[in-house]
């Protein structure tokens, strides 16, 4: 069983009495240099957490981050990595630093993590993404190549048949003396590459609880995994909400948080007796499941505009328009459902939204069961193709 461990205290004097070279892997995600007060309650009103963002000068927080480093380097094992986490407000005074306390040769990566947000009222871009520099101790660190799917763009000649080098040190197809080409063997997929795309904690998430900066499980088992085996020892020494500490114990690792405030270590000791992680439906299914959906949607909103509902099971788009005031709810009939049930589905999901027009897209000629009515309020169209099935039987019945 992984051992856990938890400490108050500032960082700067507790990395003091942590021993040398004890760890595998450190990740840390202090303050960004944002210049605010995050401040953030749970949901249900039971407790607020915040933290002060703010510094006099660059040179203040980089001597903050310098100093914290320095004494983090020391308790890196020799194989051992630190995956810095930061965004815009900070990234180019971090790497600066790391540079120093690392060497520029120990530099590995730049991750970017990419996600997709609710929008804001800000000017300007929307922010999508988080930096997490990646340095390691030394050229011989534990490394474990993560393998992906292959892109759908990617080429089945690329993914069946084996490359060689040629007398030019030109990459071609290696083939036997019969000139047949040969294969590649095991499809193994790709290695990960430097760009994340991990769902960011939407604000339902059961995952979720309360903490400003709270970072999803999912990103940090990933981190885990690339760099240590089981029974390896992780530290954050800004642990916030815990997240680092759930990963390890949940991968079984070794682990030490450390905060200065005494609230964020009671919820990371809360969260380490009841671990709840956040199923991804976008990692699970791909995102090509949703590149479905929206393909299903064009086809028969085509002329519409229109905005795509991906994580709702009742409906499938909603007008960019609304109509007498109301928006506009549509769902399109699956292959092989009912058509009362696509109605009841849609108007399901409708009640906890206010008052809607809603339209239900029919695409198979059923009739409502004997006994059942359609749900008040829901609109039915009959699809293109059953509107030409239609117009031809009616036809044929005249002529």
């Amino acid at each position: 069983m992984a051992e856990i461990r938890t400490i108050i205290g500032d960082c700067l004097s507790v990395l003091d009495t942590l021993p040398e070279s004890a760890f595998d892997l450190i990740y840390l995600d202090p303050p960004f240099y944002t210049q605010k007060e995050h401040t953030l309650t749970t949901r249900d009103g039971s407790a607020t957490f915040a933290f002060r963002d703010l510094w006099a000068s660059h040179e203040e927080y980089a001597r903050f981050l310098h100093e914290r480093l320095s004494k983090l380097h020391r308790t890196l094992t020799y194989t051992g990595s630190l995956f810095f986490h930061c965004d815009s407000n900070a990234a180019h005074i971090v790497r600066l630093i790391l540079d120093q306390v690392f060497g520029a040769a120990m530099f590995r990566s730049e991750i970017v993590w990419t996600y997709r947000r609710w929008s804001n009222a800000n000017k300007g871009l929307l922010p999508a993404h988080q930096t997490i520099l990646f340095y390691s101790k030394s050229a011989d660190f534990k490394f474990n190549t993560l393998l992906t799917n292959y892109s759908a763009s990617t080429n089945i000649d690329q993914i069946t048949q084996r490359r060689v080098r040629d007398s030019r040190n030109k990459a071609v197809y290696a083939r036997n003396e019969q000139g047949h080409v040969l294969s590649s063997g095991a499809k193994k997929g790709v290695p990960l590459s430097d760009v994340w795309d991990i769902p960011y904690l939407n604000p339902k998430a059961k995952e979720r609880v309360g903490y400003p900066t709270q970072k999803p499980i999912l990103l940090l088992e990933q981190i885990i995994n690339l760099c240590t085996e089981a029974g390896d020892w992780v530290l954050d020494p800004f642990c916030g909400s815990g997240t680092t500490l759930i990963a390890s114990k949940l991968l079984d690792r070794n682990a030490i948080g450390i905060d200065i405030a005494p609230e964020a270590i009671t919820l990371t000791n809360s969260r380490l007796r009841d671990p709840v992680k956040t199923v991804s439906a976008l990692l699970e299914q791909g995102r090509e499941t949703y590149e479905r959906k929206e393909t299903d949607v064009f086809t028969y909103l085509k002329g519409l505009d229109y905005h795509i509902v991906q994580r709702n099971q009742g409906m499938d788009a909603i007008l960019k328009q609304d109509i007498d005031g109301k928006p506009v709810f549509i769902r399109i009939q699956r292959p092989g459902e009912k058509l009362h049930e696509a109605a009841m589905a849609l108007s399901d999901t409708s009640r906890t939204k206010g008052d809607a027009h809603l339209v239900l897209i029919v695409t198979e000629d059923n009739e409502l069961p004997f006994g059942l009515e359609q749900p008040v309020g829901v609109t039915l169209v009959r699809s293109t193709a059953l509107t030409i099935k239609d117009a031809l039987c009616y036809a044929l019945r005249s002529g």
